[in-house]
């Protein structure tokens, strides 16, 4: 089996967390102990006990709990980018590109054994549960000119280059994907907590696939029109 590495933003990390044994285990064990706690009740201490390890140890990688959210969320958006670019490079037209990517953004996400130390299907609950807090803060700014949130620029910029090129005088390509894309993760978070501001049902069998036909939906008709 082959393991592949995403090259991350160095300002994501004080040590990046790939280069050791002991990095890669602060990742897995963060993201199971995130998507168990959620973010208010995960703090270093828990997970310094939790790979029996120390608070130092982890500080050494990342400067608090919402660096390192920053980071998986990052890593997230471009392992997504790289799976969908694997997904789409052997199509020819920008409509298939297009209905790929939306429903590998949508898709219920499972282990990918080419990243060991990440846990894509519990990251992806993440995602949903989590991801607005990486940017919904005062430093946004700050982070923005760091370039921490380049993958999820990335991902949204490489979808609405194939809006534009199924309709280059569509006059808002960037707005409609990155409203996709928020939607992708949120339609799922309101299905399972406020139902009553979707129509996208809460089970688990089909929801993912509900969610990828609504979001394609809307995309080829703003398209159109």
């Amino acid at each position: 089996m082959t393991t592949l590495r995403l090259e991350m933003n160095e300002k994501l990390f004080l040590k990046n967390p790939q280069d050791t044994e002991l990095g890669r285990k602060i990742i897995r064990h963060a993201i199971a102990m995130i998507d168990q706690l959620g973010l208010e009740a995960f703090t270093f201490k828990k997970l310094s006990d939790e790979i029996a390890s120390t608070e130092a140890s982890i500080y050494r990688y990342f400067e608090n709990k919402h660096k390192l959210l920053v980071y998986l969320i990052a890593w997230y958006w471009n392992w997504l980018e790289y799976r969908i670019d694997f997904e789409t490079n052997h199509l020819s037209t920008a409509t298939e590109k297009l209905n790929i990517a939306i429903h590998f953004i949508c898709k219920r996400q499972s282990f990918d054994k080419s990243f060991p130390s990440v846990d894509e299907e519990a990251l992806q609950r993440i995602i949903i549960n989590e991801s607005e807090k990486t940017y919904l803060t005062k430093q946004v700014d700050t982070d923005n000119e760091d370039g921490l949130f380049w993958g999820y620029k990335s991902l949204c910029h490489k979808i609405a280059s194939m809006v534009k090129e199924i309709n280059p005088s569509y006059p808002y390509p960037y707005a409609l994907m990155s409203t996709c894309l928020q939607a992708a993760h949120q339609q799922i978070f309101f299905s399972e907590h406020l139902p009553s501001l979707t129509e996208i049902a809460e089970n688990r069998e089909y929801m993912y696939d509900q969610n990828s036909r609504f979001l394609l939906d809307m995309i080829t008709k703003t398209i159109q029109n």
